[in-house]
């Protein structure tokens, strides 16, 4: 039995044992759960993947004379106004407008950026980029600006940080497609007749995978995000801890998620990318990564999971219902295996996470760690492990009748 104070104070020795998430299950096959738990302190996870349900928060700083805006565009994409005066949030799937910005403005963004939503908006001010920001104000005695033009980046702003109400899916779906044309969806382009399967999570690497009864990670949870530093601050939306599990503990579906904030100013574009994925929309692309202290035996048994023990529903996206049918459950080692079959036919799979760099994250992480740079943190509480899931069923049979 470990603590969370012995195991940083390791860290600030720098004498902490850390392994990546691999590492640590390579280090189990080897000498088995027991061994493994005496040798290691910290195991580090990590995905980078899109993760649509972020955005950022920022405050402008007054003008003089003050303006309470209203309806605010950056670089031609809509931030949500409704907040305090000079309070916006943007999220990562607003598609550009170009609303207000003049006819050789919009010309030029619509010919240059003819894909561009806020996820590109959020990377740029992370990278340091300037943005250019359109406002129009309600007027009023405590607020009589009615507009205003400026450009931004983040050292002009003060606050700019993410606050993503849903990250970190503990598991997903396979998407595929039945019919006789190409879809185009959040996984991408689905390919008709089974000519493709798309898998989005990154399998035994991803750290939920690891944790799957959220016995480590709770509310409080100091995180790696987006090359900063960030904490698990709620349950996600969408979270679903009552999804059936197989005998290891891990779902066979989406299950829990997290709400994460962390300060957009010490991130970097490598960690936050802007993406648009074909006839659907903008998203962001976003590393994450989770630490979990190597508190008993139990926490490395969860981790020592292989990609072989966990499975994935096969999901057709031809049929256009909230609930479409499944050709079944797949493990993540046959999704990595760069094929699976369905109803006799092979089908060529491919992630929509970036494998090689949900690694690197992990290593990251591992790095700031073994060099005393980075602490663990006890959860304040736990993550809600009673949720279900509501759809709004009731409301699509009654527009169906009407």
């Amino acid at each position: 039995m470990r603590t969370v104070a012995e195991i940083n104070e390791k860290i600030q020795q720098q004498k902490a044992v850390v392994l990546t998430v691999e590492e640590l299950k390579a280090r189990v096959q080897e000498v088995g759960v027991t061994q493994t738990t005496q040798e290691v302190d910290v195991i580090t996870t990590g995905t980078f993947e899109p993760m649509e349900s972020t955005g950022a928060i920022f405050n402008l700083g007054h003008t003089d004379p003050p303006i309470k805006i209203r309806q605010c565009w950056l670089e031609g994409v809509p931030a949500y106004a409704g907040l305090g005066a000079v309070d916006l949030y943007l999220g990562a799937t607003v598609m550009a407008e170009y609303g207000g910005l003049g006819d050789a403005e919009e010309s030029r963004l619509n010919t240059v950026l003819p894909e561009r939503g806020g996820g590109h908006v959020i990377e740029d001010l992370i990278a340091g980029k300037p943005v250019q920001l359109r406002a129009l104000g309600q007027v009023t005695d405590c607020y009589p600006r009615p507009s205003f033009e400026t450009t931004i980046t983040r050292d002009t702003i003060n606050q700019f940080y993410l606050f993503n109400p849903r990250n970190l899916y503990q598991n997903f779906i396979v998407g595929v497609n039945g019919g006789d044309r190409t879809l185009y969806t959040y996984l991408g382009p689905l390919y008709p007749r089974l000519g493709n399967a798309v898998y989005s999570n990154p399998g035994a690497i991803s750290p939920l995978f690891n944790d799957p009864q959220l016995e480590i990670i709770g509310i409080g949870t100091k995180i790696f995000l987006g090359g900063g530093i960030g904490y698990i601050t709620w349950e996600g939306t969408q979270h679903f801890p009552l999804q059936k599990r197989l005998p290891n503990e891990t779902p066979i579906g989406p299950a829990a998620t997290l709400a994460v904030i962390g300060d957009a100013k010490q991130m970097t574009p490598q960690w936050v990318r802007g993406c648009y994925f074909k006839n659907y929309g903008a998203s962001i692309m976003l590393g994450v990564g989770v630490p979990l202290p190597v508190l008993n035996e139990q926490v490395v048994a969860h981790a020592a999971i292989q990609d072989q023990d966990i499975v994935a529903p096969v999901v057709d996206f031809s049929i256009p219902r909230r609930v479409r049918p499944t050709f079944g459950l797949v493990s993540y080692a046959h999704l990595k295996s760069g094929q699976i079959k369905i109803d006799g036919q092979m089908v060529r799979t491919a992630p929509l996470a970036s494998i090689r760099l949900s690694r690197q994250v992990a290593l990251e992480l591992k790095q700031w760690i073994s060099l005393g740079q980075f602490t663990l943190t006890e959860p304040v509480a736990p993550i809600p492990g009673d949720r279900t899931f509501l759809p709004q069923d009731r409301w699509g049979s009654q527009r169906a009748s009407e």
